[in-house]
């Protein structure tokens, strides 16, 4: 047997797939040479990584002629063709040659728990296979080498390298990108795609937008941040910038041609990124865009059939996104950060992050959890060799402070990118939020009123809403995704600076950031200082004031304050006692010097916030490395405290459509795999997350849609103007 087969579906042979690595192999040399991997190793773990599949257990599995209960991995048993004695030949440290061994073994996270004899049996098994296997090229390159040669320094069937065993941090990071990159190149191989697209385009790009303003200004020129920016392209930088001054283009001109990813808080503002970027109309990068940018957070694929009319092939470009082969990247930071768990199998996205650069906008709006997750990160992007830059509107004291307590270095701005103008004045009234109040400003307002729970969000819109009907409108996070949609809709409409019509929407912090809207007047309730100023930048976006008042912020019985709240109480507290200095207008300038007072340091020490940020950082790096699987970290990343459901009256006034979506999802087979995951992006329009305490109170009734998956009916009432109906509504705290 000469033609062993690497796999089925489709069929292709060792040869060929390794062909399709070292292809890969040399894009990636080609476009990142700079990579700090050692080459030969990495060319090396390439042609080595499958060998193992020449035994005849995978063989007969994959041509489909059975399975065998006790196939070994063929990872472990690839490492029979490492040329060991060589490398030591050439130099190469026991240490360095054990990186290749582990590299090629666990390119795959199978467990492997049988004993040694079983393994060396199999390996002594290769040899007659390896004689008559052509392969062409790189035979001559390697060594077979029976089980009891392979000696116990390089090679630990049970072992596997970590951070901390005594061996030099560097040889772990060495670790990292050797098998990172193997996995990259492998996974591109197997996908039959790039495993990377070279960023060749996007300084001209944004060359050719400044060449465009000057058509209609020849004085145009880049905006002193963007200049700023692109000053400090090889520099770990912070900036704080408020709304208007570039932001975006900012961020690119610092990216320049480089592989980079672009993170945001909330998949609202990724998508509106990705357009300001890709829309084949008004985009900064209107060519081969597909090849390009990519929009990566847990609806990609739903976004992407959105905008299918630009988009050839969706498969492919829903693919090349995930395996992050494209020059930029749109992201959330849950689909990029989460490889600080160290979980087995996170080496392919520090690697790729070793020669990348990360953008980090609006840093203000994580939460605890997050904002470690993000420190604890970004101390690892430097230490492989990445760059980041945090762009942001605020910047509490504490971020600075943690990033160098954990060893990352960066420059800070000298200055703070703001402008001199005023947009808002404000009053603040010290009374519990009320409908009465506010309604005595309605007439020929553009209204917007923010509260920081949903049952109090809830209780005035139906206030509002006897005086005033269909004038009054609601959202927040408990409507179904559809639903969700057509108010996002909605609001943009009515909060557009051209609207003219009156009307009153009242809302959650789900407003508080990325939607584009400009009211004319904001009431809210006073969460905290950093949530407040989110809040006002809803209202006069991008106007000069021109009344005594546009913003009233209400101080008293605050709902959603506590310690097992989102809103931390004594950064409440903190807020609310600077606001007392605070009547009439406040300038950029003026907001920036109470978030120092409120988010340093010193005033934060001994809030619930700080140590859940102290606690988080303790938390993560407490794992040791490997000990986690990755579903278990999406789950602890993520912070689960939400269940995924369909309101009982949604499904079943949608329940024949609903169905066959479930139908089509059970599907298998390659050929259904667009039908399947378009079926499911049908599906989630019928879906919310349900918070936690809702679902403690409800029935959830499971519907079996795959052999593996289920989908949750909740018990409940639901209405497309108020969203889920609790019986206790007293029940209903959420924060969104």
């Amino acid at each position: 047997m000469n033609d062993y087969l690497a796999k089925s579906d489709p069929k292709e042979t060792i040869q060929e797939h390794t062909d399709n690595l070292l292809k890969n192999y040399e894009q990636l040399k080609e476009y990142y040479p700079d990579i700090n991997v050692d080459w030969y190793l990495l060319r090396l773990a390439c042609i080595i990584h499958d060998l193992g599949k020449m035994n005849l257990s995978f063989q007969k599995k994959v041509s489909k002629k059975g399975k065998d209960d006790d196939e070994i991995p063929h990872g472990f048993l690839s490492v029979a063709f490492v040329p060991f004695e060589e490398l030591l030949d050439k130099g190469y440290s026991e240490d360095e040659i054990r990186v290749v061994y582990q590299a090629i073994a666990r390119h795959h996270e199978w467990k492997f728990h049988k004993p040694k004899a079983i393994w060396q049996a199999e390996i002594d098994k290769l040899a007659s296979e390896w004689d008559t296997f052509k392969y062409a090229n790189y035979k001559n390159e390697l060594k077979y080498t029976t089980a009891e040669y392979i000696p116990e320094i390089f090679f630990h069937i049970q072992d596997r390298i970590f951070e901390n065993d005594g061996l030099s941090f560097e040889l772990f990071i060495q670790y990292v990108l050797q098998k990172g990159l193997l996995n990259r190149i492998d996974f591109a191989a197997s996908a039959y795609i790039d495993v990377e697209k070279p960023n060749d385009f996007l300084e001209s790009a944004l060359n050719n937008q400044l060449e465009t303003f000057r058509k209609s200004n020849p004085d145009a020129d880049w905006k002193p941040l963007q200049k700023y920016m692109y000053a400090h392209q090889q520099d770990n930088i912070i900036v704080v910038a408020e709304t208007g001054m570039g932001k975006t283009e900012a961020g690119l001109l610092w990216l320049g041609n480089n592989k980079g990813f672009f993170t945001l808080p909330l998949r609202t503002a990724i998508n509106a990124i990705y357009d300001r970027l890709a829309s084949s109309e008004t985009g900064i990068i209107r060519e081969n865009v597909t090849d390009r940018v990519g929009l990566l957070h847990s609806e990609t694929y739903g976004q992407y059939l959105q905008r299918e009319k630009d988009i050839q092939d969706i498969e492919e470009y829903f693919t090349k996104t995930r395996q992050m082969s494209l020059p930029i990247t749109v992201c959330t930071l849950d689909q990029l950060f989460d490889f600080v768990f160290r979980y087995a199998g996170f080496e392919p996205k520090l690697a790729t992050l070793s020669y990348s650069k990360v953008i980090i906008d609006e840093v203000q709006m994580y939460s605890p959890d997050l904002l470690a997750y993000l420190i604890v990160g970004l101390s690892y992007i430097q230490k492989v060799g990445g760059q980041f830059a945090i762009l942001t509107a605020t910047l509490p004291g504490i971020i600075p402070d943690l990033l160098a307590e954990n060893g990352v270095s960066f420059t800070r701005a000298e200055e703070d990118f703001i402008s001199e103008r005023v947009r808002h004045s404000l009053e603040v009234v010290h009374e519990q939020i009320n409908s009465d109040f506010i309604s005595d400003f309605y007439d020929g307002n553009r209204i917007l009123v923010i509260c920081n729970t949903v049952r109090v969000a809830k209780e005035m819109y139906e206030k509002l809403a006897k005086i005033y009907g269909d004038e009054v409108k609601l959202i927040h996070s408990q409507f179904i995704k559809r639903d969700r949609n057509a108010k996002s809709d909605a609001i943009l409409a009515d909060g557009h600076k051209a609207s003219e019509g009156p009307c009153i929407w009242v809302a959650t912090q789900v407003v508080e950031a990325s939607l584009d809207i400009d009211f004319d007047l904001l009431f809210t309730e006073l969460s905290d200082l950093n949530g407040l100023f989110q809040r006002m930048g809803r209202c006069y976006r991008n106007r000069e004031l021109d009344v005594a008042t546009n913003v009233y912020v209400f101080d008293e019985k605050c709902s959603g304050i506590g310690k097992n709240s989102v809103i931390d109480p004594l950064i409440h507290q903190n807020s609310r006692k600077v606001l007392q200095e605070v009547g009439g207008s406040i300038s950029e300038a003026e907001k920036l010097v109470l978030i120092d007072r409120v988010y340093s340091t010193e005033a934060l020490a001994g809030s619930d916030y700080y140590t859940a940020v102290i606690d988080n950082i303790d938390y993560v790096q407490s794992f040791h490395t490997y000990e986690l699987d990755k579903k278990t970290v999406r789950e602890k990343f993520r912070n689960i405290n939400s269940v995924t459901v369909i309101p009982e009256p949604v499904f079943d006034e949608n329940r024949a459509e609903i169905e066959g979506y479930m139908a089509e999802i059970s599907k298998s087979g390659r050929e259904n795999k667009r039908s399947r995951m378009e079926a499911r992006t049908k599906l989630s329009e019928f879906m919310m997350d349900a918070p936690g305490y809702i679902v403690k109170k409800s029935e959830l009734d499971k519907k079996e849609m795959t052999k593996y998956e289920t989908i949750s009916v909740l018990k409940c009432n639901y209405s497309s103007e108020i969203g889920i109906i609790l019986k206790e509504p007293s029940q209903e705290n959420l924060f969104f």
